[in-house]
């Protein structure tokens, strides 16, 4: 038995990394998952996004742990897309009670550097592809009176990072959004949680092929860390996924940092 059975988890970016990691660790506790990935195409990103072919992927991994799974192909940044899925998770499982909101992309450079359009990327992606998660999974759920929703951030939104700017000010502001929707449900049964993880080993900071040396940002970052480790894996930032969403409904509005003790010295 596990503590997840009989629950069904719609998870954004799950068709590699940390989205993955975490269909995997909530399959293993039971849950049910609809993995959806594979945006439309961005500009001038320094890695490639997530694809169908990665979510197939996904699926049968968590298949093999006994589990359902169905991969959709959905653009975040589209509220059509993902009211969709929604609806097409319900359709077929009967309910959603998990929800990641973990869709994201990030760049680098110099803030003066960020063109608009990866600005708009960035934005519409990591902040209005949260919003729109959450506006279509909320309403399901209130009619359930249950469920739980997790928002990855970042450790670049608890602290200022140079040239993380625009991606930083993305994290920055789904922990407000997290922490006002949260009290908008709290009499619902449902809660909201932001997950903060450190320069996690993934494709995005280190694309696939890739040696073990992270280009020099990241290298700076972790040069920064206070505890001695390069990063984490994408199955620690999991283990707190799934503290949150096994949680009986006490924790909400929180913050959990999977940082390295980043912000240690600066709160």
């Amino acid at each position: 038995m596990g503590s997840l059975d009989g629950r069904v988890a719609l998870i954004t970016g799950a068709a590699r990394g940390q989205g993955r990691a975490h269909a995997l660790a909530l399959a293993a506790e039971g849950a049910d998952i609809v993995a959806a990935d594979a945006p439309g195409p961005m500009k001038d990103l320094t890695y490639p996004l997530g694809t169908e072919s990665d979510l197939a992927e996904t699926a049968a991994l968590v298949e093999k742990l006994g589990r359902r799974c169905t991969p959709i192909a959905v653009d975040v940044r589209d509220p059509a897309q993902v009211g969709a899925a929604v609806k097409q998770t319900v359709k077929d499982y009967g309910s959603l009670d998990i929800v990641l909101a973990n869709a994201g992309v990030v760049s680098t450079g110099p803030l003066e550097d960020v063109s608009d359009v990866v600005w708009q990327q960035l934005v519409d992606t990591n902040l209005t592809g949260a919003f729109n998660t959450l506006r279509a999974a909320i309403p399901v759920m209130r009619r359930q009176r249950f469920g739980r929703i997790v928002v990855t951030s970042s450790m670049g939104g608890r602290m200022g990072i140079p040239e993380l700017s625009a991606y930083n000010a993305t994290k920055w502001g789904v922990i407000g959004l997290a922490k006002s929707a949260a009290l908008e449900v709290a009499r619902d049964g449902i809660t909201i949680n932001v997950i903060c993880p450190t320069t996690t080993q993934t494709p995005m900071v280190q694309p696939e092929g890739g040696d073990d040396i992270p280009d020099e940002l990241v290298r700076r970052m972790m040069k920064a860390n206070p505890i001695p480790q390069p990063w984490i894996q994408p199955e620690d930032v999991s283990r707190g996924i799934v503290y949150l969403v096994t949680d009986p409904g006490v924790i909400s509005g929180s913050v959990l940092e999977i940082g390295l003790g980043g912000s240690a010295r600066i709160h």
